[in-house]
């Protein structure tokens, strides 16, 4: 589409990344009439900035989640500095280096958005749970009513949480199990001092553990994974070249082997490793693109606990809060398998045998909360929109379970076939992208999707020179 020419868009989801996008494209394309579906009240908030306790903080530094939009984000907080004294204090009154609250993002989002509404973006509240039927182009809503489209984005984000396979899946039509951590009523009537399972110990457990202390919470909290791993903090200073070359082929095993050599040397220069994991981050798209079918099942089986405490990290003030909760005996983190659930009056006896001594536990639970993250396999998801894509050949789910496959953000069909006006953004295109769930990677996406659209450069551009660009400076930590 050339810059002259008046294109109609829908984004079905009005979350991070179909609210971005809507606003860039609508600055490349003056002409284009963007409608933004989203089915909650707010916009531009999604579940990352939107679900969230006023102490849940950003995983990364105010300079990391800049976007390119008027105001910057540091320019919005520069005003709202009243509200940033403990984050000014631990970054030592740098508001680029501070760990801000999630919340203030998604204000900052909401407000971009809603100063956009009725300059070439047009907000509707609704479900889409469904696209036209050819010869009509568009998205159809939950209501009836239809929305016409030259070109259609999926933008609809992180899916909800699936729960973890059990033998006894009694447990997940009761009321002590709650499916979705981020519901409304997830937390609702659990008394103080109950005691709570929670399944799953990556950054969504965390996110929920410290919910449940800030509400009051004072009764024991057990995380359980198949590991036990924890994320870990980030650490700002230093800065440690790149050293992989995207092109280079190297299998998960050896990538893996680099990554503990280059993080060795770092120590040795008083570098903290984290700088070496920033430095591979521009790289991580080409590396995963290279990789066989085989490679990426050995990488996900095998090495992906590891890479993903690593790679996702605590901003330091969380990790202190966590590291308080755990020191106190309060949360309890373990490694192992859970065996059973078996009913026990309004509470579960979770049974567990631990990965390290092989003891089994009873641990009983009056609440038992999946925390595992969310799910991404759409082979037998029912959500309404991508339900109807897959039963009419429109997407295809990719093997290993990560979400539709895709040719720069253009959807692949279940035939194989590129759409040329069905788009998708997001932890969608993790088949192509892997790493595309953080502002930085998504960022990157949209302005190549927009300039896709726009004309303004070339489609296929390689993916490691859309991601250096948005990773020009990584000394303050990503």
């Amino acid at each position: 589409m050339p810059p002259n020419s008046s294109p109609t868009v829908a984004v079905i989801g009005g979350g991070f990344s179909g609210s971005v996008f809507a606003l860039k494209l609508v600055r490349a394309l003056p002409n284009a009439h963007v409608t933004l579906i989203e089915r909650d009240r707010r916009i531009g908030r999604g579940l990352a900035y939107g679900a969230c306790a006023p102490d849940h903080l950003l995983n990364v530094p105010v300079s990391r989640m800049e976007l390119g939009l008027v105001p910057s984000f540091a320019e919005w907080l520069d005003r709202r500095r009243g509200l940033l004294a403990d984050a000014l204090v631990e970054s030592g009154g740098d508001l680029l280096a501070a760990f801000v609250p999630r919340e203030l993002f998604g204000a900052y989002l909401e407000e971009q958005v809603s100063n956009s509404a009725g300059h070439g973006v047009n907000i509707v509240r609704g479900e889409a749970v469904g696209l036209l039927e050819y010869p009509g182009r568009g998205v159809l809503l939950a209501d009836g009513r239809e929305i016409s489209a030259d070109i259609v984005v999926l933008a609809t984000g992180n899916l909800p949480p699936r729960p973890p396979a059990a033998r006894d899946a009694w447990l997940y039509d009761t009321q002590i199990f709650v499916p979705d951590p981020w519901a409304r009523d997830a937390l609702d009537d659990l008394p103080k001092d109950a005691p709570v399972v929670l399944l799953g110990t990556g950054l969504t457990m965390v996110d929920v553990a410290l919910k449940l202390a800030s509400n009051g919470h004072i009764g024991p909290m057990h995380a359980l994974s198949r590991r036990g791993y924890l994320p870990l903090a980030h650490l700002a200073g230093g800065h440690w070249p790149a050293f992989f070359d995207a092109h280079e082929h190297a299998s998960p095993l050896r990538l893996m082997r680099l990554l503990r050599g280059e993080a060795k040397k770092a120590e040795m220069h008083g570098i903290p490793w984290q700088r070496v994991m920033d430095a591979m981050r521009p790289a991580v798209a080409g590396v995963w693109a290279s990789w066989s079918g085989a490679e990426r099942l050995q990488f996900l089986r095998h090495l992906r606990p590891r890479w993903d405490i690593h790679r996702h990290r605590m901003a330091p003030r969380i990790a202190n809060r966590l590291k308080g909760l755990v020191d106190s005996g309060q949360l309890c983190v373990r490694g192992g398998r859970v065996l059973a659930y078996r009913r026990s009056e309004t509470c579960a006896d979770v049974v567990f045998r631990e990965r390290n001594t092989g003891n089994e536990l009873t641990i009983r639970a009056s609440r038992v909360i999946n925390c595992t993250g969310p799910r991404s396999d759409l082979d037998r998801l029912a959500f309404p929109i991508l339900a109807d894509l897959r039963r009419r050949g429109l997407i295809l789910p990719d093997d290993l379970g990560l979400g539709i496959e895709t040719d720069d953000c253009a959807v692949l069909g279940s035939a194989g076939h590129v759409s040329p006006w069905l788009y998708a953004l997001g932890p969608l295109t993790r088949p192509s992208w892997w790493e595309v769930v953080a502002v930085p990677e998504i960022n990157a996406q949209i302005d190549r999707l927009v300039r896709k659209l726009s004309a303004l450069a070339p489609s296929t551009p390689e993916l490691a020179n859309s991601l250096a660009d948005a990773f020009s400076d990584l000394g303050a930590g990503i």
